[in-house]
């Protein structure tokens, strides 16, 4: 729902929670979920080379029908049986390709940002670990409530959800991080991501032991006895799970063998031949006949197959799960959910389109206050980052400390300003992980409504450009700049900073732009040291640019270190001598260069104003493009999920 906060009141309709009035107070009607010949599948590609992959398309849904009312909706199967992929078609949150029917919300069509209005429960948790718990509810209130709604109203809605939970004694305890726990248990993280999103919830008792599981049911129960549509997938429950189920969805291999009241569902199998024993839980009966392993009729037919034969026994249990989906459309409730689905399709309403509930300033302030926040609670990359950078630029500054204005202190000068801007490249390998460890966070959270992708992108940029690009860059001017001895001026100690700092910014840019669409740091560092490497060869100093061919020259202009080291070289050298007094003959030994000017010349860098700022230029521009592409590749990865 929108508000996720229990007691939120509202009128809107198609999906959203509405109130009848019972005297003085409001009591919540839940919506109905109906589902409509559902039919999912997949396209499957097998084989390494392109002439012999084999491209074949899986059924993962099958023909579903029916619908999920207000209280405690359960969805059953073994493994692979689609439970998870049902709960996500009914949540909006597949990709319509491959999807055929359709979903309806109180009769109507769900709304294109349906996501945003539902909550959505993943099997991991998925909340800001070194937040608290109170500071978790603070934000999803603050980005889920409309701006209606007070500060005042917002943080009592939030003390009154952590009373409601139980969770009044770990409110103020941060959640695990990472199979860490800070204060409170693994349970208690969960009930606290149940009070941020109540309405699909997959597998919830997934990791925890029977009483925390039976204690989150108990809960979930409680909040669909006010009203709410609740629907979750769960695997094996036990028994005093099972009986707090309102409705039973059992599917096989994709497939409904059963829709209708939880607990008539044991008379309904008995009365089509499959007999639960005295107490046997239900749940594992239920899986036990599905999977061809009940101790009543289905396991004496596959007794009387041959064991030994795999092929038997394999063809014994899709004959049982043909003769379920058979039985099952043949039975009343099968007839009464078409019935009630016709009725729903009556009452069609116009859908709604939702927006945000609150606004891009709004969303714009409690991400950057949490990402501040969240730096500022784990502060080792940081520290990490900037202890590195004092500990290079002091090796730096004793290496060639002092240089000399002579021919020693020319290759001295080159060769620092090389290692400089190669450091700022490869320093910004750390950025790679700053969309990967948070994906599953930033998914969840953006489908669900609570920011926008540009919120979240500004955010994650702008603590990355303060806290790991900016201040290091000022700290290894700062130190090493003086130990080196370069030109004792205002203006190009400002101007070596302000270079320093833009290589690692488009660095940054440009690690963001490839690890954006990645999985796995590993990956997306192994391809940014490959191109780091690459634009090492034609920044300047490991070959002559002007002496490359003509068909390999214009690579250097795609070179990170090139702009960089280009623009250091101007600040650096125009205006030096490095030949002392000059001979009385007026000739100088071969290969020497007495000023900066000609070293640049004979290295084909234009010295002028416009030569240096033309490379600042030209990595400012690189930087916009890379970062566009990575807000892109976001935005890509946001739309099939």
């Amino acid at each position: 729902h929108p508000s996720q906060i229990p007691g939120m009141e509202d009128t809107k309709t198609n999906g959203t929670p509405k109130y009848e009035s019972t005297g003085t107070a409001k009591s919540l009607q839940g919506s109905t979920v109906s589902f409509h010949n559902i039919h999912y599948k997949v396209t499957q590609r097998s084989g390494c080379l392109c002439i012999k992959r084999k491209t074949t398309t899986k059924d993962i849904l099958i023909d579903l029908n029916g619908l999920m009312k207000p209280g405690l909706n359960a969805i059953m199967g073994a493994t692979g049986s689609g439970k998870s992929s049902f709960l996500d078609v009914l949540a909006a949150r597949k990709d319509p390709a491959g999807l055929a029917g359709e979903v309806l919300i109180d009769g109507a069509p769900q709304p294109p940002n349906f996501k945003c209005l539902s909550g959505y429960v993943v099997q991991d948790d998925v909340v800001m670990g070194t937040l608290t718990v109170r500071e978790n509810f603070r934000f999803s209130a603050a980005l889920r409530l409309p701006s209606s709604v007070s500060q005042k109203e917002k943080e009592d809605k939030v003390n009154r959800l952590i009373t409601e939970l139980g969770l009044t004694k770990v409110a103020d305890s941060r959640v695990s991080v990472d199979g860490f726990m800070w204060g409170g248990c693994g349970g208690e993280d969960r009930e606290s991501v149940l009070g941020i999103v109540v309405l699909f919830l997959d597998e919830p008792t997934t990791g925890l032991d029977a009483s925390t599981a039976n204690s989150v049911l108990l809960l979930l129960k409680r909040m669909s006895s006010h009203g709410r549509t609740i629907i979750l997938s769960i695997h094996q429950p036990r028994y005093s799970i099972f009986r707090l189920f309102d409705s039973l969805t059992l599917l096989v291999s994709g497939k409904q063998v059963y829709h209708g009241p939880a607990q008539s569902a044991l008379d309904y199998f008995s009365n089509i031949g499959y007999t639960c024993e005295p107490h046997n839980n239900p749940a594992d009966f239920f899986l036990d006949v599905i999977n061809g392993d009940s101790t009543s009729i289905a396991f004496d037919r596959i007794k009387e197959a041959d064991d030994s034969d795999p092929d038997r026994v394999t063809s014994s249990r899709q004959n049982i799960e043909d003769h379920l989906v058979q039985e099952y459309r043949g039975s009343q409730y099968y007839g009464e959910t078409k019935a009630q689905i016709k009725i729903v399709n009556g009452t069609t309403t116009p859908s709604r389109t939702i927006t945000y509930n609150t606004s891009f300033s709004t969303q714009f302030r409690w991400v950057l206050k949490r990402t501040f926040t969240n730096l500022i609670l784990n502060p080792q990359t940081s520290f990490a980052q900037i202890g590195v950078t004092v500990f290079l630029a002091l090796i730096v500054g004793a290496i060639f400390f002092g240089v000399k204005n002579d021919q020693s202190g020319l290759q001295n000068r080159m060769g620092a300003l090389f290692f400089i801007t190669t450091n700022q490249c490869f320093s910004s390998l750390s950025s790679a992980e700053l969309f990967i460890t948070e994906r599953k966070l930033f998914i969840h959270e953006y489908i669900s409504g609570y920011y926008r992708v540009s919120v979240y992108f500004l955010c994650k940029i702008l603590s990355d450009i303060i806290t790991l690009r900016t201040l290091p860059s000022i700290v290894f001017s700062c130190v090493a700049y003086f130990m080196i001895g370069y030109k004792a001026t205002v203006e190009a100690f400002f101007l070596f900073m302000l270079t320093v700092a833009l290589v690692a910014y488009t660095a940054t840019a440009m690690t963001m732009a490839i690890s954006a669409d990645q999985s796995v740091v590993a990956i997306a560092n192994i391809f940014m040291t490959i191109a780091f490497v690459f634009m090492m060869i034609f920044s300047g100093l490991l070959v002559n640019l002007p002496s490359i061919v003509e068909w390999l020259a214009w690579f250097q202009y795609l070179s990170i270190p090139r702009y960089g080291l280009t623009a250091l070289q101007i600040n650096e050298f125009v205006g030096l001598q490095f030949c002392g007094d000059i001979p009385l003959n007026g000739t100088l030994p071969p290969g020497m260069t007495c000023t900066g000017e000609d070293f640049l010349k004979n290295q084909g860098i234009d010295y002028t104003t416009w030569g240096l700022w033309q490379n600042h230029v030209a990595l400012a521009i690189m930087t916009v493009i890379f970062l566009l592409i990575a807000y892109f590749k976001l935005r890509f990865i946001k739309k099939f999920t």
